[in-house]
Parts: C-alpha cells; sequence; structure tokens
C-alpha cells in the first residue's frame, strides 16, 4: 500500500549542519583532554546512544554524570553556530513534492525546535513537531516516533520516514513505517547502504522513492 504520511528528520536531513555538530563535537572532546575528528570519521563513527559515541572517541568508559557535563558542553557550542545554518539546498522543494501529510520529528530541544523551523520559511508546513522532551536525552528515537506518530493519529503503516541515520531505520521499522534514508547528513553513506535500507543522495531523490515504497 501507499505511504500517506512523511515524517522528517531535522538534523543533518533538512538542516545543513554537519560541520556544525562535528565542530561542537571536537570542543566536547577538547574539553575533557580529547581529540579531534573530522567530518568524515564522525560520519563513519556517530551513532545512538551518543554516550557510545563518546566512549569511542575518547577510548574510555563514561559516567552518566560525565556524559550529561558533555552534553551541556555540545549544545552550548551547538547553540552559538545555529543561526547561521541553512536548509539543504533541495529542502524546499522536496517537502513540496510530497502531496501526502508531513510532520517533523527532530532530537533537538522542542522549545528551540520551533522557533528554528519557523524562521526557516517553514511555518503552518508540519502537521505536527516534535523535538526531544527532556533536557538530557542521547538515546534512541524509536519511543519518540511511536509517541509522535500515536499523538498525529497515524499508524506505522502509514508512515515513511526520511532520516539521515541507522537509528531513524531503526525507529521506522520499530512501529512499522518504511524509511528512506539521506546520504548527505551525518552517516557515512556506505554505512547506510549496508543496512538495506533504500539510500537517496538528494532530498528530492529521498522524496520519490518515498513515493515507490
Amino acid at each position: 500500500m501507499a505511504r500517506t504520511h512523511l515524517v522528517w528528520d531535522w538534523n543533518g536531513t533538512l538542516l545543513d549542519d554537519l560541520s556544525l555538530v562535528v565542530s561542537s563535537s571536537n570542543h566536547t572532546f577538547a574539553s575533557v583532554g580529547g581529540r579531534s575528528v573530522d567530518s568524515d570519521e564522525h560520519r563513519q563513527r556517530f551513532r545512538r546512544p551518543v554516550s557510545d559515541f563518546y566512549a569511542e572517541i575518547l577510548e574510555r568508559a563514561i559516567t552518566e554524570e560525565e556524559f550529561e557535563e558533555l552534553d551541556r558542553i555540545f549544545h552550548e557550542a551547538y547553540r552559538m553556530g545555529l543561526t547561521t545554518i541553512p536548509l539543504v539546498a533541495d529542502a524546499e522543494a522536496a517537502i513540496k513534492s510530497w502531496s501526502g501529510t508531513q510532520s517533523l520529528l527532530s532530537m533537538w530541544f522542542h522549545d528551540e525546535l520551533i522557533p528554528a523551523v519557523e524562521s526557516r520559511g517553514l511555518a503552518g508546513v508540519f502537521a505536527r513537531i516534535d523535538g526531544r522532551p527532556t533536557e538530557i536525552d542521547g538515546g534512541l528515537k524509536a519511543g519518540h516516533l511511536a509517541r509522535h506518530l500515536a499523538e498525529l493519529g497515524i499508524g506505522g503503516e502509514q508512515a515513511v520516514l526520511i532520516g539521515d541515520s541507522i537509528d531513524d531505520a531503526d525507529a521506522a521499522a520499530s512501529v512499522g513505517a518504511r524509511c528512506v534514508l539521506y546520504s548527505g547528513g551525518f552517516t557515512d553513506p556506505a554505512r547506510l547502504r549496508a543496512s538495506g535500507t533504500p539510500v537517496a543522495d538528494t532530498l528530492l531523490d529521498a522524496v520519490a522513492l518515498a513515493k515507490s515504497l
């Protein structure tokens, strides 16, 4: 059956913020004497829970308390650069090319997500916008997606998610939704293709794939 509802991921999918995420991550690692990563390594290694990613780069275990502090440092650095970050070049065209309903689900802070979306000309586009509901949440997206669809009154079998991470694909599978992954975001394209999930190199192509599922 055709999918009638599209759920967009925000960071790394509609928002072209990889360079800011990498610089903010490096600022965070440096705060505890860690090394830097470049964009390629970040795309190869980043995963959720984020604490596992941090532990791998820092080459040591991280306590829950330390992760809370590192998470705070990351988000302070990220906020400093966020106002200058644009949408992906074909984001608006891709949004307009979907004929069904659309919503947005992000792991960015909900209270900051709404103005970030609206300031980029997307007010009124989405049936629902949900960001992360708590201050500290470096976990998985599956539970957030289940709540998001429940609030919309939409079953997973009606939905397709466009995102840029394996976590997006896992979240979609957990609710019976389909997923298309965008290769221009936070994850190395080879990792995405190895997952077996459909992969697109542009957002317009991602929507075209989503329509065909």
